[in-house]
């Protein structure tokens, strides 16, 4: 999180971050929440939901979540008028709709080597996420691939191609890509470059 002066201060923001993610993405059931079909809550709603289940939470207001996706290293969240949602990642039942948009020409997807070795078989698939999660740079997907495994393989997808092959991507936020699915004539095992 990067350094925000607020009135929760930098530790209960990270705090909050994380268990809006939670409540938005995995469990909205669990603290008496029901998303809509697009994955939105209205704010008063998730206050509310959030005072019930924790009183640290108690006296939140709309502002701070403000505060907490503007002090957020990566938006994960987002708020339109008087709602909110998690952008990406959800396990619960249901698709989360966006809108599809032109991709990068090349996007990366970083994994284990095993993992490498069936994508590049059978594509990249949702498995138990809604959406292929795939990222803009050869750093990022390698950190997300890191924290799989200490030598994580790193995959290029021809995104433009699938693109223009009529398979839908979809912007998450400025580190990470959506798409419904890759198939393997459109991604590649990255080759190191030679000096």
């Amino acid at each position: 999180m990067s350094k925000v002066r607020s009135r929760l201060g930098e530790d209960r923001l990270t705090a909050l971050s994380r268990i809006a993610s939670h409540a938005l993405r995995h469990e909205p059931a669990r603290y008496g929440l029901t998303l809509d079909a697009n994955g939105w809550v209205a704010i008063d709603a998730f206050i509310a939901a959030l005072g019930r289940t924790d009183p640290r939470w108690q006296g939140l207001v709309a502002a701070d979540f403000q505060e907490m996706i503007a002090a957020s290293a990566k938006t994960r969240h987002e708020i339109d008028a008087d709602r909110i949602r998690a952008i990406y990642g959800h396990s619960v039942p249901g698709r989360l709709t966006h809108d599809p948009i032109a991709p990068p020409a090349i996007l990366f997807h970083g994994t284990s080597p095993q993992a490498a070795e069936l994508i590049l078989r059978d594509g990249l698939k949702p498995m138990s996420r809604q959406y292929v999660h795939l990222s803009p740079t050869r750093e990022v997907a390698l950190d997300v691939g890191r924290r799989k495994v200490k030598a994580p393989s790193l995959l290029v997808v021809d995104a433009a191609g699938a693109f223009i092959a009529g398979h839908h991507f979809y912007r998450g936020n400025d580190l990470i890509w959506l798409a419904d699915a890759v198939p393997p004539p459109f991604i590649r095992r990255d080759e190191p470059t030679r000096p």
